[in-house]
Order: structure tokens, then C-alpha cells, then sequence
């Protein structure tokens, strides 16, 4: 039995937790949510909700990225909102990181998030098959 292999990457924010980045299991790649958080600073990139998202998929990206697939590879993705209201912003903006695949998805509002967030997100990618 293979282990789970840890993602580390400083081209997202470390955990603010007893978590990691994300972790690879098997062909498998679980991203751990991901806030709007600056990987140089730790703190979040702006109040602004658009800024947040857009960090917030950066982000994703570049765990999905380090742990050896890109998102055209992934299968599903979870958002977490503290207001609907930004849904139509969240799905313009999404779409330029999503544009010709469109992986599974959910988006639910919550009551907060960590670090007074306004967004986070997270996923799980499959690697290819060789």
C-alpha cells in the first residue's frame, strides 16, 4: 500500500491549522480550502470580494500545479461563500480559470469563514495515467 504524499508549495499560503496544503493518494489530489491569503504576507489579499476570489483560485491552482496536475484535470469543486450575493461575481471570475472544462461544483453560503474571509475554496484533481 502506497502512502499519502503531502503538497507543500510556497506558492500558496502554509495552513493556518492542523492541515495540509493538500495531499495526493494515489491518482488523487485533495486540495485543503483555500482563502484569498497572500503566500508572501499570510494575510488576506484584500476586503474586496473579487481580489479574495481571485486569490482564492490562484491559490487552488498552484497546490493542484505542485502536486503534478493542472485544472483541467480537476473533477470537482467545493465553494464556500459568506453571502450569496456573490454568486454571478464568483461564477465570471471562475470562469476564466474554468473555461472550456467545467469540473463538478457546489457553492453554499456559511455564517464566516477563517480570517474573516469572504470565499474559500477547494477540490480534488486526478492526475493522468501513464
Amino acid at each position: 500500500m502506497k502512502k499519502l504524499k503531502t503538497i507543500e508549495t510556497n506558492l500558496a499560503p502554509t495552513a493556518i491549522g492542523p492541515y495540509s496544503q493538500g495531499i495526493i493518494a494515489g491518482r488523487l489530489i485533495f486540495v485543503s480550502g483555500q482563502l484569498g491569503i497572500n503566500p508572501e504576507t499570510g494575510e488576506l489579499i484584500s476586503n474586496e470580494f473579487e481580489a479574495q476570489a481571485r486569490q482564492s483560485l490562484e491559490n487552488l491552482k498552484n497546490v493542484v500545479l505542485e502536486g503534478g496536475a493542472d485544472l483541467s484535470q480537476v473533477a470537482s469543486v467545493d465553494v464556500f461563500l459568506t453571502d450569496l450575493k456573490y454568486f454571478q461575481t464568483l461564477n465570471k471570475i471562475y470562469q476564466t480559470y474554468f473555461a472550456e472544462y467545467q469540473p463538478a461544483r457546489a457553492v453554499v453560503e456559511v455564517s464566516a469563514l477563517p480570517k474573516c474571509a469572504l470565499i474559500e475554496i477547494k477540490c480534488i484533481a486526478c492526475m493522468e495515467i501513464n
